[in-house]
């Protein structure tokens, strides 16, 4: 598993450096519709209660703590913060993003 290198808070996005040279750079409003946690995604069903749309346009990632050696938390300028965005998921959500067409990912050269 890779592990972030460097992540870095920005006014556009959250950037992360992987341990591989791979860069990506996450809108926060998109990261913060992706969070995985029991009160975004319905523990039983997998259904996400909160996603992008429920989210507001203007929200931010203020701070961010690495838990252990597979996550990232956030806390977000809506007050959330119970999301742990496993480093498997921010390697996803950077490869969905290319494919999608947005420039998420930057190679190494």
């Amino acid at each position: 598993m890779h592990q972030p290198k460097s992540v870095t808070i920005l006014p556009d996005a959250v950037h992360i450096q992987w341990d591989d040279g791979k860069e990506c750079a996450y809108a926060h409003r998109d990261l913060r519709g992706e969070c995985p946690c029991a009160h975004c995604v319905h523990e039983l069903t997998g259904k996400r209660m909160v996603g992008r749309d429920q989210v507001t346009a203007t929200v931010e990632a203020l701070d961010w703590l690495t838990i252990g050696r597979y996550a990232i938390q956030f806390l977000w300028s809506d007050g959330h913060q119970t999301g742990l965005y496993p480093y498997n998921l921010l390697r996803e959500l950077c490869t969905r993003e290319t494919r999608d067409g947005a420039k998420a990912e930057k190679s190494a050269s």
